[in-house]
């Protein structure tokens, strides 16, 4: 017996968009910038996804100085070098890179809330 020629559809992914989006992400090297919420009204500003060639450190400096805050450099085994800064600058730290020559407005990518 032979078996009839049944056409199976594929199963329909709804999260293909944005797994396609995840991969396209890292070949275009977007610089993400974040915020995490502590305790209460504290918050943390994450920027990662800086090129390898710039000093984080100098950056951080200039960051720290210009915003009035503080801040660190953190090793991620995944993410790499992480920029953390206290409080909500999301805003403040893509104008800062912008103006600075260090990524292009289209290559930032701001997240949260």
């Amino acid at each position: 017996m032979s078996e009839p020629d049944v056409q199976i559809p594929s199963a329909f992914d709804p999260f293909a968009d944005a797994n396609a989006e995840d991969s396209g992400a890292v070949a275009k090297d977007y610089v993400h910038i974040r915020i995490q919420q502590r305790n209460g009204r504290k918050s943390l500003t994450t920027v990662q996804g800086l090129k390898k060639e710039f000093s984080y450190n100098k950056i951080l400096k200039d960051l720290k100085k210009e915003f009035c805050c503080n801040g660190t450099v953190v090793q991620d085994p995944e993410l790499g070098q992480v920029i953390q800064l206290q409080g909500d600058q999301r805003k403040n730290v893509s104008t800062f890179l912008v103006q600075a020559g260090i990524v292009k407005k289209e290559n930032i990518k701001i997240h949260g809330f």
